[in-house]
């Protein structure tokens, strides 16, 4: 996939087609069994054999390429998965949902499912605290999109959305979505994340606050 014409973006048989070459490369998977290439294609116009539809010559259960991914049990055309997959991957500055959901051509609500949904599928699943060894966390906040039903308003952020980053020098980085930026807050997310042995390093008060509570020798 190059741009936003690809034929996979356009046509939701083309996207099935694209994710079953992607996640079958050696023929149809079952997610019941395991089996690999035993499967048949279920044909016929009947109102339940959807495009796709699998039948397991194993365990005799249906599948589609779609059971145990992200897009499972989804109403949205697959292809607009796909074209949101490609938004967000390719957006050197992120996207925000309320943008995904004018170039979607779907609600902001979806937009919104859709964009959490994505992102929680990119996580790695290390949960290990950061900084372990002494080693150097920095810590951020920043401001994107608005919260729903908040008036855009004159001075100040209040009616955007809160993300908070942690950065390991050298290592990952873990982003978060915060309600409200506190040094209650903060503490939750750096009681979590980051070992008391991190020497932490932030230019916000409320982070020097949070911080202060977690690790008594914390270093200026």
């Amino acid at each position: 996939m190059s741009d936003m014409q690809n034929v996979v973006f356009q046509d939701e048989t083309k996207a099935r087609e694209w994710l079953e070459k992607h996640l079958w490369p050696h023929g149809p998977v079952c997610p019941h069994c395991g089996t690999t290439n035993e499967a048949t294609l279920v044909q016929g116009k009947k109102h339940s054999h959807r495009d796709g539809l699998y039948m397991c010559n194993s365990c005799r259960q249906q599948f589609t390429v779609t059971v145990g991914t992200i897009f499972e049990r989804s109403h949205v055309p697959l292809n607009k998965w796909l074209q949101a997959t490609f938004l967000l991957c390719s957006s050197k500055k992120g996207i925000s949902s309320h943008q995904l959901h004018r170039m979607l051509g779907v609600t902001y609500k979806t937009a919104w499912f859709m964009s959490h949904r994505i992102r929680e599928a990119m996580k790695n699943g290390d949960t290990t605290p950061f900084g372990q060894g002494g080693k150097f966390v920095e810590s951020d906040e920043t401001y994107i999109g608005r919260k729903p039903g908040r008036k855009k308003a004159k001075a100040g952020a209040g009616h955007k959305l809160a993300v908070m980053s942690l950065v390991e020098r050298g290592g990952a980085v873990r982003s978060f979505h915060m309600e409200d930026v506190t040094a209650k807050s903060m503490y939750e997310v750096l009681a979590k994340n980051v070992s008391r042995e991190a020497n932490l390093r932030t230019d916000e008060l409320a982070f020097t606050k949070a911080w202060a509570g977690i690790s008594p020798a914390m270093k200026p």
